[in-house]
């Protein structure tokens, strides 16, 4: 399995740092993972649904330590090129906060059953 893109949208927030679309193969793509910044640094939360008792479940996740590693330190590294795009002025800051309204980042979904 390799991922054939990555696409980065930033975001002007204290914790989230951007949402990230990958595709595997040229074949599959998973949209809505999250680059986090947490206590010990970047980190990727995976796409989740909302569940009526108001816990989130992962929608689509690695199985194996290895590959949520390997799948980590993809989206991170080009999380670092488009922000070294962004210091360079070659893309456009991000959005503030609360201006967020781009469909094809929603990372939650709500159950309606």
């Amino acid at each position: 399995m390799n991922i054939s893109e990555i696409r980065i949208t930033l975001r002007d927030d204290n914790k989230l740092k951007g949402f990230a679309s990958i595709t595997l193969d040229n074949a599959f793509v998973i949209r809505g993972l999250k680059i986090i910044e947490g206590a010990s640094g970047l980190f990727i939360a995976m796409p989740s649904r909302k569940r009526k008792d108001g816990t989130f479940q992962d929608i689509a996740h690695p199985i194996n330590m290895a590959t949520r590693e390997w799948m980590e330190s993809q989206v991170i590294a080009a999380y670092r090129q488009e922000i070294q795009r962004l210091e360079n002025g070659e893309i456009p800051p991000p959005p503030k906060l609360g201006s967020y309204h781009d469909d094809d980042h929603d990372s939650v979904m709500e159950e309606r059953y």
